[in-house]
């Protein structure tokens, strides 16, 4: 590659990150917006239910949470199959930050239900509720794969990584369907809702979706530059030496 083809391709790449940036904090002012919207149809729009009162609010939080962790976990599966066949680190690096952002979902999923559960049915976690039992594994095994990844060094993390986050993701359709496989009183298989709790409800779930891809784009951003900093480093390191 002579200099011009060089200057060329760092150029385009340069024009490609301005884009990207560009994007991401339009993206930013867009999910701002969007979370402003969704508060004021979750405590003023939609009607407070009957049987439950203001706890089942949580509802608009807990859903749309769990939801996007499944979203995360989806992608990091996509992501994980495509680093073991093409070996590229895009790949790993959209797989690991999607990981990252689908745990801290399923976090608040965990932590918004048991606080629903208390306020509706007095108990925080019920161990025979399939949901709940199934979600924590979810968690469980996310976390193991982020550990994972802080074990091994180089090519042999990045492929070790990529083996659990396909296993990981096996989970994933037992929590969606443990209510109709093992039943629970916690987690019906339908909700009613009245039509303004629907549009509170389909409005907070597009925003948590939206949400996600803006902390995607940040958190892979962030990822690809904290990777190019250590091969600067190495490269420096063994230049000295």
């Amino acid at each position: 590659m002579n200099k011009l083809e060089y200057r060329q391709d760092v150029n385009l790449d340069l024009h490609i990150r301005r884009i990207r940036v560009i994007f991401r904090n339009v993206l930013g002012i867009v999910v701002t917006l969007l979370i402003v919207v969704s508060i004021y149809l979750i405590f003023f729009y939609a009607p407070v239910e009957m049987e439950m009162g203001l706890p089942q609010k949580i509802f608009y939080f807990h859903v749309p949470s769990a939801w996007v962790s499944f979203l995360a976990f989806a992608v990091t599966f996509i992501c994980s199959i495509g680093y073991l066949r093409k070996r590229t680190n895009n790949f790993d690096v959209w797989a690991i930050s999607s990981a990252e952002i689908g745990l801290l979902f399923c976090t608040v999923a965990i932590i918004t239900g048991s606080i629903w559960a208390k306020g509706s049915w007095n108990t925080w976690w019920d161990w025979r509720e399939s949901r709940l039992t199934t979600t924590l594994a979810l968690w469980s095994f996310y976390a193991a794969y982020l550990i994972l990844r802080t074990a091994f060094e180089g090519e042999q993390k990045r492929i070790n990584a990529a083996v659990m986050g396909i296993i990981s993701f096996v989970m994933v359709p037992i929590v969606f369907f443990s209510i109709r496989w093992w039943g629970g009183d916690l987690h019906p298989i339908r909700v009613g809702m009245q039509v303004r709790m629907k549009v509170a409800f389909f409005t907070s779930l597009f925003t948590f979706t939206i949400f996600y891809v803006y902390l995607l784009l940040l958190r892979s951003d962030i990822e690809s530059l904290t990777r190019q900093v250590e091969d600067i480093r190495r490269e420096s390191i063994s230049e000295i030496e």
